[in-house]
C-alpha cells in the first residue's frame, strides 16, 4: 500500500501515543526495537513512569530470509482479528489488543513485561504448574466456540472468508509437510543428521501419512485456529499464561493447534539431557514437561467434552457417540501434527532453541535423532497410541 512504511522507533512511539491514552499528556516516550522474530518489527514504547505498550508491525517480506521471500501485509489484520476474536471467548489467556491499523500493518497491544516467553523459561528449567491447564482451557474454549457445534453454516462460512489466510498457510504447508521430506534448499540439516534426513526422504510409508495430515490441514476447517501454537507464542508467569502471535490463524483442523503445543513440550523434554549438566535435573524437568502434556490433554478433553454436551446448538451434533468419536479424532490428529512438528523443527528451516542451545554436538545429535524417531512414531501410530503410551515413549 502506498501509505505503508516500516516504522522507525520514533514513529512507533508516535503510533502508540496516538492510539492509547495510557501514557498521559506530555509523556516523554522512548521506543526500542527488540525481539528475534522471523517476520516482523516489534517495539516496546514506554514513558518516564515505566508505563509501556508493544507495537508490532508486519514487514512486506520474511525477515528471517529477506526481501526474496515477499509476504502479505494483511497478516497483521489476521493476527489482530484472531486475537480479538479469541479474547472475547477466553480473555484470561490472550494478549490484549488496543488498536490495529490495516494500512500500516501495525498492532498496538499490552506489554507482557512481567511474563517470560515459555520456550526460554522451559529451556532454563523453570516450572509453571498451570501452563498445561491454561492452554488446555484456552484451546478448548476458542476451538469449540468457533466451530460447527456452535456456529450456523452461514456464520461460519462468513468467518472463513474473514480469516482467509492463504499466504501464511502456504508457509505452514511447505515447512510442515513438504520440505522436511525432500532435499529442499530451505532445510537446515547438520552434517551428523544428514543420513537421518535422507532416510526421511526415502520413507514412502511415512510420507503417505504426512500427505494425509496435509490433506486434512487443507480441507478440514473445523475451527478458528491460532495457527502457530508453539512455546514461543506463549508468555507465562506463575499464575498466568497468555497467547500472542496469531498471524497464522485460519480455519483448520483442531488437532493442529493441540499437536503443535504438545510437540513443542516434547521437543523440550527430549532436549533436556543435552541442556542440563546434572542428569537428575534433566530427569526432573522431563517429568515436569510430561506432566504438563498430561495436564493439557486432561483439561482440553474434559472441557471440550463438557462443552459438546452442554452447549452444542446443532441437534445433529448432540449425538453422544458422534461426540466421543470427534474427540478421539482430535487426539489422533494432535499426535500426527505433534509428530510433524518434531520432524520439521529438527531438519527444516525454522529450528528451535531447545535443540540449538545444546552445546555438546554428540548430545545434540542424540536429541535430534530422538526427535525424528518419536516424530515418526507419533505419525505412524496416531490411530492407536493412548496418552499413557505417548508419555512412555519419551
Amino acid at each position: 500500500m502506498s501509505d505503508y512504511h516500516p516504522f522507525t522507533p520514533d514513529q512507533a512511539a508516535r503510533f502508540a501515543d496516538l492510539h492509547s491514552d495510557l501514557f498521559g499528556d506530555h509523556s516523554q516516550l522512548t521506543a526500542q526495537e527488540f525481539g528475534d522474530g522471523n517476520l516482523n518489527l516489534v517495539f516496546r514504547v514506554k514513558n518516564n513512569r515505566s508505563t509501556s505498550l508493544i507495537v508490532k508491525q508486519a514487514l512486506p517480506y520474511a525477515r528471517c530470509v529477506g526481501e526474496s521471500w515477499p509476504l502479505t501485509l494483511d497478516r497483521a489484520r489476521i493476527e489482530a482479528e484472531v486475537l480479538l476474536k479469541h479474547a472475547k471467548i477466553c480473555p484470561d489467556h490472550v494478549v490484549e489488543v488496543y488498536h490495529y491499523d490495516t494500512t500500516l500493518a501495525a498492532i498496538l497491544m499490552e506489554d507482557l513485561h512481567q511474563y517470560e516467553i515459555a520456550r526460554s523459561a522451559l529451556i532454563q528449567g523453570k516450572h509453571f504448574p498451570l501452563l498445561g491447564q491454561h492452554i488446555g482451557h484456552y484451546l478448548a474454549q476458542v476451538l469449540f466456540h468457533t466451530g460447527d457445534f456452535v456456529l450456523t453454516g452461514p456464520v461460519k462460512k462468513a468467518l472463513q472468508l474473514q480469516f482467509h489466510n492463504p499466504e501464511l498457510c502456504l508457509i505452514t504447508e511447505d515447512l510442515f509437510f513438504t520440505d522436511p521430506y525432500c532435499n529442499h534448499e530451505r532445510n537446515n540439516i547438520s552434517p551428523a543428521m544428514l543420513p537421518e534426513a535422507q532416510q526421511l526422504w526415502r520413507d514412502i510409508e511415512l510420507q503417505a501419512e504426512v500427505a494425509q495430515l496435509k490433506a486434512d490441514f487443507l480441507s478440514k476447517p473445523q475451527a478458528l485456529l491460532h495457527g502457530d501454537m508453539h512455546s514461543g507464542s506463549i508468555f507465562v508467569k506463575a499464575d498466568s499464561s497468555k497467547v500472542i502471535d496469531a498471524e497464522f490463524g485460519f480455519f483448520g483442523p483442531i488437532g493442529f493447534d493441540c499437536g503443535s503445543f504438545i510437540g513443542n513440550l516434547l521437543l523440550c523434554a527430549l532436549a533436556q539431557p543435552g541442556l542440563c549438566q546434572n542428569p537428575a535435573t534433566a530427569i526432573e524437568q522431563q517429568s515436569y514437561l510430561k506432566g504438563q502434556i498430561e495436564l493439557f490433554w486432561a483439561t482440553f478433553s474434559d472441557e471440550f467434552n463438557h462443552l459438546m454436551q452442554q452447549e452444542t446448538a446443532d441437534t445433529t451434533f448432540q449425538n453422544k457417540l458422534f461426540q466421543q468419536r470427534f474427540l478421539n479424532q482430535i487426539w489422533q490428529d494432535s499426535l500426527g501434527y505433534a509428530g510433524c512438528e518434531l520432524i520439521r523443527r529438527t531438519v527444516g528451516l525454522a529450528q528451535v532453541a531447545d535443540l540449538r542451545k545444546i552445546a555438546d554436538q554428540s548430545q545434540k545429535t542424540k536429541a535430534e535423532t530422538a526427535a525424528l524417531t518419536l516424530g515418526r512414531q507419533l505419525i505412524m501410530q496416531r490411530s492407536s497410541l493412548s496418552l499413557t503410551e505417548l508419555i512412555q515413549l519419551i
